[in-house]
């Protein structure tokens, strides 16, 4: 399992309409794009495909879609099904096995401080809704909390549980779960610091910024790999440039807005979600101008 389900995934964009509607079409223009990356595969329906901000049924239909483009390339594909609520969860969850994806994941339950033990009750009857394997996600800055190590440790132990998400800037906590959990697959979810994780030892990576920039990050992962340190830090300074970017325009419009500058259609965020500066593009492309940064667009 580790061997078929490890690698560098983009978490997937949305494309909406000018309306804010999902756009089947901008879907394609991004999937497209992406799908030339060289990455393992897709993480339909998570936090950077602006979940939190869809419909259920939009986001089944993007299951859809994306399953129909990437089956020809053979790319792998991980539904993220982590709704506030069990039952839309187990809903995306069994349309994506039945859509022929190779493995789930999924948020805590969050909008409501839910008890450690609601946690685990929420991940033990997802993982046995299907017969997909399940990776856990460990995201304190989308739930407001980290979840202790012990409830991790009893996660990673469920029948199905092949992994986890780890997207939190506590490495030490990260090291303890993988030192309890060795036969598990670990995944690093902040793009600017993956190579900071990866010498901490990871099966790969899951991040925003690869949906533009996916094969530099499976060069800073194979550099990390080969225990070149000077190749990775500079590889890393080019993801962190491009990060610091994006925290000045927001995450989310900035990455759109630069998809838009180098010609692909993908429409704006949902609603509240708006640019933080008024020339998201603008900054967008006086950044892609940057040859370090350039270079690794597809």
């Amino acid at each position: 399992m580790k061997r078929e389900l490890a690698g560098m995934y983009a978490a997937l964009m949305t494309g909406l309409s000018d309306a804010g509607e999902f756009d089947p079409q901008r879907q394609r223009n991004i999937n497209d794009y992406v799908l030339r990356q060289g990455l393992a595969g897709l993480y339909v329906g998570g936090s950077s495909g602006e979940s939190g901000l869809l419909t259920v049924d939009e986001l089944l239909a993007q299951q859809e879609l994306v399953a129909e483009n990437a089956k020809p390339s053979g790319t792998t594909l991980i539904a993220h099904v982590g709704m506030p609520n069990l039952r839309d969860s187990v809903r995306l969850a069994r349309q994506a096995e039945k859509l022929g994806y190779h493995a789930l994941s999924a948020l805590p339950p969050h909008s409501y401080p839910f008890s450690d033990e609601e946690v685990f009750g929420y991940y033990q009857a997802l993982a046995g809704a299907t017969g997909l394997p399940l990776i856990v996600y460990e995201i304190p800055l989308r739930t407001g909390r980290p979840l202790p190590l012990a409830l991790l440790v009893r996660l990673l132990d469920l029948a199905n549980v092949v992994g986890i998400k780890y997207t939190s800037t506590d490495l030490f906590k990260y090291s303890l779960l993988r030192k309890r959990q060795p036969r598990k697959l670990f995944y690093y979810g902040f793009d600017e610091i993956y190579a900071a994780a990866g010498m901490l030892g990871t099966e790969g990576g899951i991040g925003t910024t690869y949906n533009l920039l996916g094969r530099l990050y499976v060069a800073v992962d194979q550099a990390v790999r080969a225990g070149d340190l000077v190749r990775t830090r500079a590889l890393q300074m080019v993801s962190q440039d491009f990060v610091e970017a994006l925290m000045e325009t927001g995450v989310l419009p900035g990455m759109k807005a630069a998809f838009r500058v180098i010609g692909v259609d993908c429409g704006p965020t949902r609603a509240p979600m708006t640019p933080a500066v008024a020339d998201a593009e603008g900054r967008m492309r006086e950044v892609l101008a940057r040859p370090a940064i350039r270079e690794w667009l597809a």
